[in-house]
């Protein structure tokens, strides 16, 4: 069993509220995570999954069923197969108000926000649960098997990677089919999204032009952007902001996109193994896109993340805010012997951080003598990060 880091805060919050909620993409390893969790109290755990009629029939009179079970903690998956709940779950947390009455999970973020924001305002702890991090399964010898395979479970410890990027591709696959059709519940093209997915490849870490894509997938505007929304809603993707600075300079102002999980981008842009990886034109791309998430993933929301670039081409991969508004400058590169553009070290002087990194996969680190720090990931995360978040 491979340690979650958001367990220490989840048990924390178990103890104070009365609801906790785990969402997260499809086959994260959330029912799994959320079974083995010791409740505070050893209260006796109930398990209803939604997606099983037998369990959807207990929950026909919910409130009922719910109060012969009052003295238990009761784990919900993939609620938001029944948004009528959450004022019932409201009713029942305001009758006999103790924590960790229910757990629930679920794969579809902006339905579950809303509904339960609306019912269950201040009774309710969210965490987001991702595929595994590099820091959840570290061993000096598994970066690269983890950026070529991924973090979703199914996929990282699968025997091979040929199996792994197999089961990448049915993920894929029934994710349209499947998750978006039934699961969110929204009127999509399934043929359209499936296609969509696929292009979306090609711009892995480059900036989005919304026009470029209506116009290749010969669809609407406003149809990419809800394409766009779906895919980000459910964990898939995300978009990096630009940073903007007085500077007296015409900057990019469209953000980046990025899948994030690398194993699902392979799979999308039909990457067959690791050797066919080391030479794609998009293995740049990648490392980038892999490193931004694990740097997510360490450092989440108490950090603001921008890319900078300007007009004229000179680019910071990654601008991190820290909590105590501390400018980082992070260039990112597959070499363990990088070759850094001007553009990068024009961009610091527009930028002024207090500290600039270079992050590579496994070099030793060390400081150049402009006093850019050359660093591995894990060193990064690690360490120098860590300092940073204190």
């Amino acid at each position: 069993m491979i340690y979650r880091s958001l367990t220490p805060q989840v048990l924390k919050d178990l103890a104070f509220f009365p609801v906790v909620s785990i969402i997260g993409p499809r086959q994260v390893g959330k029912t799994t995570f959320a079974k083995q969790l010791q409740v505070p109290g050893n209260k006796p755990v109930i398990y209803l999954d939604l997606e099983w009629e037998e369990d959807r029939a207990k929950l026909r009179d919910a409130g009922a069923y719910l109060l012969q079970h009052a003295d238990k903690c009761v784990i919900i998956d993939e609620v938001q197969i029944m948004p009528s709940l959450f004022p019932i779950l409201r009713s029942l947390i305001d009758r006999n108000r103790v924590p960790a009455r229910f757990v629930l999970l679920g794969s579809s973020s902006p339905d579950l926000l809303r509904n339960s924001a609306e019912s269950l305002a201040g009774r309710i702890a969210y965490h987001e649960m991702s595929p595994f991090s590099l820091l959840e399964i570290w061993d000096k010898d598994i970066v690269r098997q983890h950026w070529f395979r991924g973090g979703f479970p199914d996929a990282f410890l699968a025997p091979n990677d040929e199996m792994a990027l197999n089961w990448l591709r049915q993920f894929s696959t029934t994710f349209v089919e499947r998750d978006l059709a039934q699961v969110i519940g929204k009127d999509i093209n399934a043929t359209n999204m499936l296609r969509f997915i696929r292009m979306l490849a090609h711009l892995q870490g480059q900036v989005l032009n919304i026009t470029e894509l209506s116009n290749s997938m010969n669809i609407s505007r406003p149809t990419v952007s809800n394409y766009l929304d779906l895919l980000e809603g459910s964990f898939l993707t995300r978009q990096l902001a630009p940073f903007y600075v007085n500077a007296g300079k015409r900057l990019t102002k469209t953000p980046k996109f990025y899948y994030r999980d690398s194993g699902f981008f392979h799979a999308l842009a039909r990457i067959r193994d690791r050797e066919d990886l080391y030479a794609h034109p998009a293995l740049g791309a990648s490392w980038e896109s892999y490193v931004i998430e694990q740097i997510y993933r360490s450092a989440g929301k108490s950090c603001e993340y921008y890319f900078y670039r300007t007009a004229s081409g000179h680019e910071v991969d990654l601008v991190l805010i820290t909590p105590r508004s501390e400018k980082i400058c992070i260039e990112i590169k597959y070499s363990n012997a990088p070759n850094v553009a001007r553009g990068f070290f024009s961009s610091l002087e527009d930028l002024k951080p207090v500290a600039s990194y270079i992050i590579t996969p496994e070099a030793e680190q060390y400081r150049r003598s402009d006093g850019t720090i050359v660093t591995n990931i894990h060193q990064f995360l690690t360490e120098e990060l860590v300092e940073f978040m204190r």
